[in-house]
């Protein structure tokens, strides 16, 4: 059987490259970039504008991508609060711009969404309930969700929160950690924000897995377990033998920022693993993996992978 295309924009990011990592050996993989350059073994990489639907078409015709996959946005949150308007552009009009390019030329469309759509007044949001966006970036997040939507019917439209190993140019969550605690610097972190994390490869490859089976519009592909991200550090801590003392107590309200932060962020995963009839996994899980990920040389890729 002939090997899938997979199209993914925002291709020197840390998802795009996991993405990649994750499905290369049994898919075609094109990252789509813009200012940075990428070399990644199993994958090509093009620079494309997003901002020029013609340009943008023109490249997918000649390509013919069976799925396109949209990770480019901006993901700082006090960036989008500053600047609205640019935020609005990248997460909304580059997105409708991908979705129309997919609807035209007949590829499936996995949009990345986020878990920063509610207010984080309770707990384990599922698909049904209504977003209550708090801030800049959740709100031109949620406008994306309905541009994908409305410019590709049959988008799979996944939110989550995400982590794995990341370049120089771009860190996760876990990465920050790692290396801080790694050069046994002192940080703090959030008890009272909770998350349902979710290592970058199971994104990947439970989005795949839900095409597969027709799946269409909001999906959450979230981790089982709902944590503070001060566990989540403690915890990352104790897997890879750092020093977990370094990890400190702090609280939301001693953030100095622009942005209004939502406490709990957590997504309930219930709809996907019913629908897939597995678990998409726990913490214990997920570090083991990067820690295996790490022996087997990821880490030491990505950190090589993208550059000016």
């Amino acid at each position: 059987m002939a090997r899938k295309r997979i199209f993914i924009t925002g291709g020197s990011g840390l998802l795009a490259l996991n993405w990649a990592c994750a499905l290369r050996e049994t898919h075609d993989i094109v990252l789509a970039t813009h200012t940075r350059k990428v070399a990644l073994a199993g994958a090509q990489a093009m620079p494309l504008a997003l901002d020029s639907p013609l340009e943008l078409t023109r490249a997918l015709e000649r390509l013919a991508p069976d799925i396109i996959v949209h990770t480019a946005g901006i993901t700082n949150v006090d960036e989008c609060e500053r600047e609205p308007g640019r935020a609005r552009h990248v997460s909304v009009d580059l997105t409708r711009n991908v979705a129309e390019a997919a609807a035209r030329i007949g590829s499936r469309l996995i949009h990345i969404s986020t878990d920063h759509l509610f207010a984080g007044t309770r707990s384990l949001y599922s698909e049904a309930d209504a977003p209550e966006p708090i801030n800049a970036y959740g709100r031109t997040k949620l406008l994306a969700e309905h541009a994908a939507s409305a410019a590709c019917p049959g988008a799979l439209i996944v939110r989550t929160n995400f982590f794995g190993w990341g370049h120089r140019y771009r860190q996760s969550f876990s990465d920050w950690i790692y290396y801080r605690l790694e050069a046994g610097e002192e940080i703090t972190m959030f008890e009272d924000v909770f998350i349902t994390p979710t290592l970058a490869d199971v994104v990947a490859t439970t989005a795949h897995r839900l095409l597969d089976q027709s799946a269409s519009g909001i999906w959450n592909v979230t981790g089982d377990e709902r944590v503070s991200k001060f566990e989540f550090g403690v915890r990352l801590a104790r897997t890879f033998a750092l020093p977990s003392t370094l990890v400190q107590r702090a609280k939301i309200t001693d953030l100095q920022s622009s942005a209004k932060r939502p406490r709990d962020m957590s997504l309930s995963n219930m709809q996907a693993r019913e629908r897939l009839g597995i678990s998409l996994g726990t913490l214990a899980d997920y570090f083991g993996v990067l820690q295996q990920q790490d022996r087997a040389g990821r880490r030491r890729e990505l950190l090589a992978a993208v550059t000016e």
